[in-house]
């Protein structure tokens, strides 16, 4: 069943019509930032290496635990690894394109795609900085795959994962202040 989401474009501008795919083969943006901390991560773990001010190694800790309950408790559920991070409404992707510019991220458009594949929609407030305590790390997990309560007392904010095949359907919006 296709599934029709909206997406904010932060990485490099995108086209009409524009193919791909997320799958346990085809990574994404965060995998690529977090991949190189694989090793350090265990050593975290193992009281050989410290966490310091490392705000990457700390995202590093929470995506490892993150994967590592949803692959053991939640498999049908899109991996944060190998996934779009979209929005189910416009309302909810003008939320998101708004905090992305007011952050000085660079934000390019926001586009209409068309998913055939599985979503998880979560509350971005849980989503955690990682520490040095894994067990901690992933009863956050648990936390947020389970769509459990947030620790801000705020009202969700909410992210969704998609994966499987995608397709640009419709350019939404776009930033006049960024060219392609």
């Amino acid at each position: 069943m296709k599934q029709v989401f909206y997406h904010v474009v932060t990485e490099k501008p995108m086209e009409l019509g524009q193919e791909m795919v997320f799958d346990e083969y085809r990574h994404n943006f965060i995998y690529k930032k977090i991949d190189k901390y694989r090793t350090t991560v265990k050593r975290v773990y193992e009281k050989k290496a410290k966490i310091d001010n490392n705000e990457e190694l700390k995202k590093a800790l929470r995506e490892y635990a993150l994967e590592e309950v949803r692959q053991k408790e939640f498999p049908n559920y899109p991996s944060r690894l190998a996934s779009l991070h979209v929005s189910r409404t416009l309302k909810e992707a003008e939320v998101w394109y708004n905090l992305y510019i007011s952050q000085g991220k660079k934000t390019y458009q926001i586009v209409k795609i068309e998913v055939k594949g599985n979503s998880f929609t979560g509350d971005a407030w849980n989503t955690f900085d990682g520490t040095d305590d894994k067990e901690e790390n992933l009863r956050l997990a648990r936390n947020y795959w389970n769509n459990g309560p947030n620790s801000v007392g705020e009202e969700p904010v909410y992210e969704t994962l998609v994966d499987g095949e995608m397709k640009v359907i419709e350019i939404v919006k776009e930033n006049p202040r960024l060219k392609k």
